[in-house]
């Protein structure tokens, strides 16, 4: 049960094309593999995160200050293991500006979430058990959507190209897409949202991501349009600007029918916690790998679900299978059925779970169920 040693490998994947966004474009796939080595030779393992601006960053905090505090530790003592990273003595450049030091204390959350992750893969094992089983067990199998709807190349028809992805994302096993906007006109935006509603049919989920595009009032006017058309849209993610998170939402939320959704780019539970009371959002779509691991989104989840909000998960299925899966008011799990927008979930998992018919059944192996191939690990790593 004891912490022997720990393992962070920095990888990164250069994508075939770039992706773009609402406010952002990507063009590589980067990731941190986090190995915990237990005395009795259980390891836990998982791999998490797309930091690649600061990825050097997390994984120097993970060696030198979260790691030494964890070694020689009971594995099993999740609670008082996060309380001492969380309250570590590590200067990352504070400067007592609230937005400015979000920055470093990001890079301590998502180091934090590294470890935090890999311990609940090595609990698992040792208790010869599945994580959402740890977690409560709601259910085996679990709905799944598509993150896509990305911007075309210059040139290319946005409308006919959203069409011919939802045919691909259906044709995949999911049962909806996350597509994108925020980055075109709300008409052009509009008339994708209604080319995606057309082309899935009834039954078919379409949710709408900005990435923070919007300003208040042009999100409002988007969402009325949405509504008028009646397009059946799931929820609107992230629709204000950073600077807007609360108010902004709210004069949303008193607009609009359609759920809002927020949260992937917390760090914490307490931030949460103020997007529910002073942001009236329905939907927290929260990612583990950068709040602080499966201990903190699951304090997160146990808030909401007082609170009536439901959850979701930003990207990462080989963890978020579980979270979703281990708690009644969760929602899909969101993979890139576009392989080249998401490489690694197709060539670092060994056996990673099958999709079909719109559902993912959860791994039934101890942990996370997902075993990680060594030689992609190597071939991808950036800390040789």
């Amino acid at each position: 049960m004891k912490i022997d040693a720990i393992e962070v490998i920095p990888l990164d994947m250069k994508l075939e094309e770039v992706f773009k966004g609402g406010t952002y474009q990507v063009a590589s796939r980067p990731t941190i593999v986090t190995r915990v080595h237990l005395a009795n030779g259980l390891v836990g393992e998982t791999y998490g995160g797309d930091e690649f601006h600061t990825q050097r960053e997390i994984v120097d905090v993970v060696r030198a200050h979260l790691a030494p505090l964890l070694v020689g530790q009971d594995v099993r003592d999740f609670q008082r293991l996060w309380e001492s990273m969380f309250h570590v003595n590590v200067d990352l450049g504070n400067r007592g500006l609230h937005q400015l030091d979000m920055h470093p204390r990001g890079i301590l959350m998502q180091a934090i979430s590294c470890l935090d992750n890999a311990m609940w893969d090595a609990r698992g094992k040792l208790y010869r058990t599945p994580v959402y089983k740890l977690l409560g067990g709601v259910r085996e199998r679990v709905p799944v959507i598509s993150i896509g709807g990305y911007y075309p190349k210059d040139g290319r028809d946005s409308c006919q190209a959203i069409a011919e992805e939802v045919e691909m994302v259906r044709a995949a096993g999911c049962m909806g897409i996350k597509m994108k906007v925020g980055r075109a006109s709300l008409e052009e935006d509009l008339a994708r949202v209604r080319a995606a509603s057309k082309a899935g049919g009834p039954g078919f989920v379409v949710t709408v991501d900005a990435n923070q595009g919007w300003d208040p009032l042009d999100a409002v006017k988007f969402c009325v349009a949405m509504e008028k058309a009646d397009l059946g849209v799931r929820w609107m993610e992230e629709p204000v600007k950073w600077y807007d998170q609360t108010d902004g939402l709210r004069l949303l939320a008193s607009k609009t029918r359609i759920p809002i959704n927020v949260g992937q780019g917390e760090i914490s539970g307490r931030a949460c916690r103020d997007l529910i009371t002073k942001g009236d959002v329905s939907i927290l779509n929260l990612d583990c790998t950068l709040c602080g691991g499966v201990t903190e989104w699951q304090r997160v989840a146990d808030m909401a679900k007082l609170m009536n909000v439901e959850m979701a998960h930003h990207e990462e299925p080989q963890v978020a299978v579980h979270l979703i899966a281990a708690n009644p008011h969760a929602l899909f799990v969101e993979i890139f059925a576009n392989k080249v927008r998401d490489p690694l979930l197709w060539q670092l998992p060994d056996g990673f779970p099958e999709i079909r018919d719109g559902y993912m059944q959860v791994p039934q192996e101890p942990g996370f169920g997902v075993r990680l191939k060594a030689d992609v690990i190597e071939r991808y790593r950036v800390d040789r």
